[in-house]
């Protein structure tokens, strides 16, 4: 794209924002079979990128190159099917992926092509999605992560790096930047040279990964806190 803050990319930032907004909302209100429809198009929305690459959608990418194992095309099956079962540890997974991965792909889109193609509405439906499912699911559900949630998302993540490290290396890919970075402006370019760009990105990862945790554990304590003064008076009579 032009630019980090093309019109473009400001617009579809704004209405990710907007319909985040409004499903966190509705959520609070009417927990309907709506919320089963938005897992239905998001599964629809990445299916359909398959298709279209199938079908010949990019012609000079080999299609062992286009393979559904960027970390946002996994998330996107994690946030419909927690959307669909509300299965404690798949909104964990939701929550931690979609706020520390899926939102910075939003920030900083890998995405030559330009408003309105399809793969520029595709990415952001997939990517928008993400952000509005974990929102949706914690904030609008009130589905909040459990203690050590944030020890499992971690240990998950760094199982399908490697997974996705593993294929890079057999195929000559390069999914999830792990062997050179995207040639779009991102948050990498400021971490320096490979490899020390992925271990920069880790560290940013555990330190995100952390401060989606926080609110939740500080919750935690404060209720451990307030179970323990009032058996205070009780265990002084």
């Amino acid at each position: 794209m032009s630019g980090l803050l093309s019109a473009e990319h400001l617009g579809a930032l704004i209405a990710t924002a907007v319909f985040a907004a409004i499903t966190v909302v509705a959520a609070r209100t009417n927990q309907g079979p709506w919320i089963k429809g938005l897992a239905v198009v998001l599964v629809a929305d990445e299916l359909s990128w398959w298709i279209f690459l199938i079908a010949g959608g990019q012609p000079n990418s080999p299609l062992v190159q286009s393979l559904p194992l960027q970390l946002c095309d996994v998330a996107i099956f994690v946030a419909a099917l927690a959307l669909w079962f509300r299965s404690a540890w798949l909104v964990e997974l939701t929550w931690f992926w979609g706020l520390a991965g899926s939102l910075q792909a939003l920030l900083t889109p890998d995405l030559p092509q330009h408003f309105p193609s399809y793969p520029y509405l595709q990415y952001y439906i997939a990517h928008g999605g993400i952000v509005a499912a974990a929102l949706l699911l914690v904030i609008g559900l009130g589905l909040r992560p459990r203690a050590l949630g944030v020890v499992r998302a971690a240990a998950l993540t760094v199982a399908y790096v490697a997974f996705v490290g593993i294929v890079d290396a057999v195929t000559g890919s390069n999914y999830m930047y792990l062997r050179s970075k995207p040639p779009s402006p991102t948050l990498l370019d400021v971490m320096g040279p490979w490899p020390w760009y992925l271990v920069s990105a880790a560290g940013v990862g555990v330190v995100l990964f952390a401060v989606l945790e926080a609110p939740f554990m500080l919750r935690l304590r404060r209720g451990r806190s307030a179970e323990l003064c009032a058996e205070a008076p009780s265990r002084r009579g």
